[in-house]
């Protein structure tokens, strides 16, 4: 027996809940037909409609708040790409045909994003429950069968309850503004650490940088590009265990160090062996990784070292490629004596790409390495005539990343 397909528009239409759908400028672009039964409405009067326009506030109630509320909560969604809980609601519907003329309602609303492929919100799910008759009835009751005393009592609980209701609802959202502050605090903070001058004068080097789902924005991966001497350039990436404001410190210190003994020093092993002289005194940098290669133009030449850090891509025009792994030592900090690192060398074609990246990119639960690095190099392959920036989006939707992953993705990518 052939199964029929499943027909969401007819579900979403016969749905009991009252559903409203809007699009991130909070446009009413669907309704169903619960919605419109509960607001004593038309299809006609709400599609296309800004929804704050379609229900306003009631004027004649001083106390009314449902419209702040409301709109509070469904940026917080566009913001967070979360869904938001509402506290019980009270937000009078206006009577049609009677301008002026507002219903008092209750209701118990939440909204839940709907995410486009680039973890963008595409649209905004409106739920509600209609609660009105639940206040009413318990607001207008017969008193209890011994008296007015139980009911009195009962109605003085009911009044606290929703007093402390609205009071956490209060609670959370200055909650919320804090997070928000400490959030913009740490952007701030990262995106110092992260400034990289240099990078203006390079328009064949792109970066694209994704902090882990779920964290602060912040995160332990690094990256830079220092000008040198003689035309040449040298570009880095690192990444320090874990995420967060911690982690971020202790990149900050590493790549600082880095960048200033890329300048001091000949050449990246030396650099690294500065690095990790450096790293031994840094809590939280054991078991830091970093890989760091000079970039000479008139030489066609790459002379790089690595920390720990897996392999960058040398990918050729043809879509063939090198993994720069011959001359990768252990991470930074884990050796408790000095050790000398090795370098080397390799010559690349005008029109090579150079992908350098962080685990984050590659790397998947309950997967072995090579299998990412299988994937990475299968998806550069696939793309290798387009431009640097196109290869950057290219890629990390390939790799199903482009709203990031579990763990912190630094992405570098130089057309040589």
């Amino acid at each position: 027996m052939t199964s029929r397909p499943t027909d969401y528009a007819a579900l979403f239409a016969e749905t009991p809940s009252p559903y409203l759908v809007l699009g991130p400028d909070l446009v009413i672009v669907d309704v169903n037909r619960a919605y419109l039964r509960a607001t004593a409405r038309t299809r006609e009067e709400l599609i296309g409609q800004y929804i704050f326009d379609a229900f306003p506030d009631n004027p004649a109630d001083p106390d009314a708040d449902g419209v702040r509320n409301l709109s509070a909560s469904l940026h917080r969604v566009l913001m967070s790409r979360q869904p938001d809980t509402m506290a019980l609601q009270k937000y009078d519907i206006p009577v049609s045909g009677l301008p002026g003329t507002f219903e008092e309602r209750w209701w118990s609303p939440i909204n839940t994003p709907v995410l486009a492929e680039d973890g963008t919100v595409a649209w905004i799910i409106h739920r509600v429950e209609d609660v009105t008759a639940f206040v009413r009835s318990r607001r207008f009751r017969r008193p209890a069968p011994d008296g007015d005393a139980l009911s009195e009592r009962e109605e003085a609980m009911e009044a606290e309850l929703y007093a402390r209701a609205r009071e956490l609802q209060r609670l959370n959202e200055e909650l919320r503004q804090a997070h928000a502050r400490e959030r913009q605090v740490a952007l701030t903070l990262q995106e110092a650490m992260l400034h990289t001058p240099d990078l203006e004068r390079h328009k064949d080097v792109v970066v694209r940088y994704l902090p882990a789902v779920g964290s602060l924005n912040v995160c332990g991966d690094w990256y830079d590009l220092v000008d040198l001497p003689d035309g040449c350039f040298a570009v880095a990436v690192g990444d320090v265990v874990g995420h967060g404001l911690e982690a971020a410190t202790v990149m900050g210190m590493l790549r600082s160090a880095l960048s200033a003994a890329t300048r001091a020093v000949p050449g990246p092993a030396k650099a690294l062996e500065v690095l990790g002289l450096y790293a031994r005194s840094v809590d939280g940098a054991l078991a830091a990784t970093a890989f760091t290669c000079v970039i000479d133009a008139s030489e066609s030449r790459l002379t790089y070292s690595s920390a720990g850090h897996l392999p960058p891509v040398l990918l050729h025009a043809d879509g063939s490629h090198d993994l720069l792994g011959r001359a990768t030592d252990p991470p930074l900090a884990a050796s408790f004596k000095h050790m000398s690192r090795r370098q080397a060398e390799v010559r690349y074609r005008p029109g090579d790409t150079l992908i350098l990246y962080t685990d984050g990119l590659v790397e998947r639960r309950h997967e072995d390495i090579d299998t990412g690095l299988a994937r990475l190099t299968g998806a550069l392959a696939d793309s290798a005539r387009l431009d640097p920036e196109q290869l950057g989006d290219a890629l990390l939707a390939r790799l199903g990343v482009s709203s990031g992953a579990r763990d912190d993705i630094a992405l570098v990518i130089v057309r040589l």
